[in-house]
């Protein structure tokens, strides 16, 4: 898996760090965690939108869009954004093409949360939130869950522009993930100028 760099935990061998410390050691990972599918179809890595960079931009537009939605609890809607890609921090970046059974993805994803939720305070909320994010039984949760596709969309609209090919596949996976009007409307309203603008296929 590439990444910028090797996850900065390990230079914390044979220290005894605050609890604290050490947990951003485990997050600033994410800055430096490439999003593997956009490799995969030849995103070049200086490019490249990290696992970080794609959760701030899901949680931006999480807090934005449940402003929008009174029936949404917009605080919650935030803390799900930011905690929903947590797994990564030790599991990584996996995408379908890797071939893991998404239970078992599911399942390694929630082992490598607790094992950065057990040493921090508020540990247990943490996973609680991951969880939640994950079984996408709460209005909120599966509000997340189709912004984090939205993004993905998004994303592939600005790649396309950018002149980068093999867009379309992100465009049809997000489409397949959104039932929300607004959301379907924003990924439209993307597909449109990315396909003025360059090519989505």
């Amino acid at each position: 898996m590439k990444t910028k760099s090797e996850n900065p935990v390990y230079l914390l061998e044979g220290e005894n760090p605050p609890d604290l410390l050490r947990f951003y050691f485990e997050l600033n990972h994410l800055k430096g965690l490439y999003r593997q599918g956009w490799l995969r179809r030849g995103v070049e890595e200086r490019r490249c939108e990290t696992v970080a960079e794609h959760s701030f931009a899901t949680a931006v537009l999480a807090l934005v869009l449940a402003a929008a939605s009174p029936a949404l609890e917009a605080g919650r809607v935030l803390e799900l954004a930011l905690v929903h890609d947590l797994g990564e921090i030790y599991l990584g970046d996996l995408t379908p093409a890797d071939g893991i059974d998404p239970l078992e993805k599911s399942r390694l994803e929630a082992e490598a949360v607790r094992r950065v939720a057990e040493h921090i305070p508020g540990g247990e909320r943490i996973l609680r939130l991951w969880l939640e994010f994950e079984a996408g039984e709460t209005p909120e949760a599966r509000f997340v869950r189709q912004i984090d596709r939205l993004e993905m969309g998004l994303q592939a609209g600005i790649y396309s522009l950018q002149g980068e090919n093999g867009m379309g596949e992100f465009f049809a996976s997000a489409s397949q993930a959104l039932s929300d009007e607004s959301l379907v409307f924003l990924l439209d309203e993307m597909r449109e100028i990315a396909s003025n603008g360059g090519s989505i296929e």
